[in-house]
């Protein structure tokens, strides 16, 4: 499993100058996690505009509710779950989840290897934007950013085994995209 991008150590006087709205402190923090934010929140839409709304908002939500963070966790996490929820909010707002979790089939294990490893970055930025838009974000969240099946299926107000479903079908179908990626592979016009 990869390293969240977000783990970036804030020291705590800097976060103090946050609470005290500094602007050259907002400055600092949105310099150190534009591109953690911005590439968290394409892979979770997958729209490139979208993304950017996204970073806009979650850098004001911060700025708006600094005062509540509480350093139980460091501040990566709190800007991170700030990025998932506004991203989650987003894709419940394109269709019901009903729609989106129906059928779903309990699995209780993953279903293989992680598919986000030891593969060719384009490879995989070809195929995980073929995949729809929650098969995605529950994968990313889960392969990436390290998201137990508990907090994706409290993020989504789901059961676990809508995570582990998800995982698996998002994992196994990202899979086979990449077979195709594979057979459809020319060293001479696909470079990884």
């Amino acid at each position: 499993m990869s390293t969240s991008s977000f783990a970036i150590d804030v020291p705590e006087l800097l976060v103090a100058r946050l609470k005290r709205r500094d602007l050259d402190a907002f400055e600092q923090v949105y310099r150190l996690f534009d591109r953690p934010v911005y590439t968290l929140a394409l892979r979770l839409l997958g729209n490139e505009a979208e993304a950017y709304d996204l970073l806009q908002d979650s850098f004001l939500k911060v700025f708006e509710q600094i005062a509540s963070f509480r350093a139980e966790a460091p501040f990566w996490s709190w800007l991170r779950s700030i990025v998932v929820n506004a991203a989650l909010m987003r894709l419940r707002g394109r269709r019901p989840l009903d729609e989106l979790d129906a059928p779903m089939l309990d699995h209780t294990a993953d279903g293989g290897p992680d598919p986000l490893a030891m593969v060719c970055a384009q490879d995989l930025k070809r195929a995980l934007g073929r995949l729809p838009a929650l098969s995605r974000a529950v994968l990313w969240l889960y392969h990436v950013e390290g998201y137990t099946h508990e907090e994706i299926a409290q993020s989504f107000d789901r059961t676990v085994s809508f995570s582990k479903s998800q995982v698996a079908r998002a994992g196994a179908r990202l899979r086979d995209l990449l077979d195709q990626e594979d057979a459809t592979w020319n060293p001479a016009t696909m470079p990884c």
